[in-house]
Parts: C-alpha cells; sequence; structure tokens
C-alpha cells in the first residue's frame, strides 16, 4: 500500500513540483500515472523510491515513512520494491543473467535460489535464452525486459516503473507492457507513468493525472485524456 498525504516538494530553485497531494494506492492495483510534460509526474515518481524527499507532508509504503527514512536505511528499503526505468540503467560489463542476479546477490540470496530465481524471471520476460549475452548485443525492447526482470527478481510488492516504453517503437512497447500485466495479476502493485496513449486507453486501469503538481483526475478505468 503506497498512501500520501499533504505532500509537496519545492526544489532549492524555488519550482514548486508537487501541490498538495493526497492519494491512496492499494497492494495490488495497476495504475497510470499521466499528465502533460513538467507536469510533476517524475517527482512524484521519484518520491515513491525514495530519489526525492518531500519538502512537508507524509508518504508511507509498505508501513515505512519515506519522509523520514534515513538515507542508510533507503538501500534496505528498496529490497521490496522494484524500479523500471526509461533508459534501462543496466551494466554494460555484466551478462543478461549477471545483470539480474546482481540485485539478489547484494542480499547475500544463496547460489542455487539465485540461479533459479533468475532463470524463472528471465523466463517470464522471455530472455531464457539470451542469459549468457551482454546488453550491447540486445535490442532496446530486450534491454528493458532485462530491467525488468531485474526489478522483479527479488519478488518486490510494488514496481515503479517512470515511462518505461519510452524508447521503445510501438510493437515492442505493447509487449513490454503485457509483461507488466502479467507481474500485476501475480499480485504486484504497478505505478506506470506513461505518455503512451494507445496503450492507456487499451488496457484499461486506474489513471492518475498530474498538472501543475496537483491530482486533478483520478478514474478507475480511465482514459490518457491527453493529445501527444
Amino acid at each position: 500500500m503506497i498512501e500520501m498525504q499533504g505532500v509537496y516538494k519545492q526544489y532549492p530553485n524555488g519550482v514548486n513540483a508537487i501541490n498538495g497531494i493526497n492519494v491512496r494506492i492499494n497492494q495490488g492495483e495497476f495504475v497510470y500515472v499521466v499528465g502533460p510534460s513538467g507536469a510533476g509526474k517524475s517527482t512524484f515518481i521519484k518520491m515513491m523510491y525514495r530519489e526525492e524527499v518531500p519538502t512537508s507532508g507524509t508518504i508511507t509504503m509498505n508501513g515505512v515513512n519515506l519522509a523520514k527514512l534515513k538515507t542508510k536505511k533507503v538501500p534496505i528499503f528498496r529490497r521490496n520494491l522494484g524500479v523500471v526505468f526509461q533508459d534501462f540503467k543496466l551494466l554494460p560489463t555484466l551478462t543478461v543473467y549477471e545483470n539480474v542476479a546482481f540485485a539478489l546477490e547484494v542480499i547475500e540470496a544463496q547460489p542455487k535460489f539465485i540461479q533459479k530465481r533468475v532463470m524463472e524471471v528471465l523466463d517470464l520476460v522471455g530472455l531464457k535464452n539470451k542469459a549468457r549475452m551482454f546488453p550491447s548485443e540486445l535490442s532496446g525492447g530486450e534491454q528493458q525486459r532485462v530491467s525488468i526482470a531485474r526489478s522483479i527478481v527479488n519478488s518486490p510488492r510494488v514496481v515503479i516503473a517512470d515511462e518505461p516504453t519510452g524508447n521503445l517503437d510501438p510493437d515492442t512497447s505493447w509487449e513490454i507492457v503485457k509483461i507488466f500485466e502479467e507481474i500485476n495479476a501475480r499480485g504486484t502493485t504497478v505505478v506506470m507513468a506513461t505518455h503512451n496513449k494507445d496503450i492507456v486507453n487499451t488496457l484499461k486501469h486506474r489513471v492518475i493525472a498530474i498538472e501543475g503538481g496537483k491530482i486533478v483526475r483520478d478514474e478507475q478505468r480511465g482514459e490518457y485524456g491527453y493529445e501527444n
């Protein structure tokens, strides 16, 4: 469960990115976060994985108040959270298998478990046969699949995706979002910031629209609502 109460975020340059947000996202939901560029979506998303800290207000995720979470405890908090970025953020010198396994190695999981779990998630994202390849040998869509596999290998309760299809062609974007659908069907909460109108309007889920740092629309099975 994710809950924001009275959340404001002002950057040092005086920009008010978030202006009094109150929202609750329940376990198992699939939520699209939409809005025009500069609306505050990225700040909204970044606060969920503690990349940004609110100026005031509270953000609670899985019982943890992120506004008061000490920096040294952030890595521990993120072990129960999956994050997928637009630019993949894979380690270029590691293979597909090693990129995904790394997330388990840092928490000192047992080698036998790591091997089994990594192959399970690579199978889920359709890359079991490319485990020994390096990121540079993969297409953009395949690299994003590796990023997704890495984000879910710890079996997180929540996956946050920040424009995960932003650098991908339309066909590949559909393939990626269907993986998120499968992840959500297994009980994981998915929060996805996106500009992809067709996906939002076709694969219906809750839509939270942000403009001027405020939630202006929150609809179950909502529409994208903007012209790209």
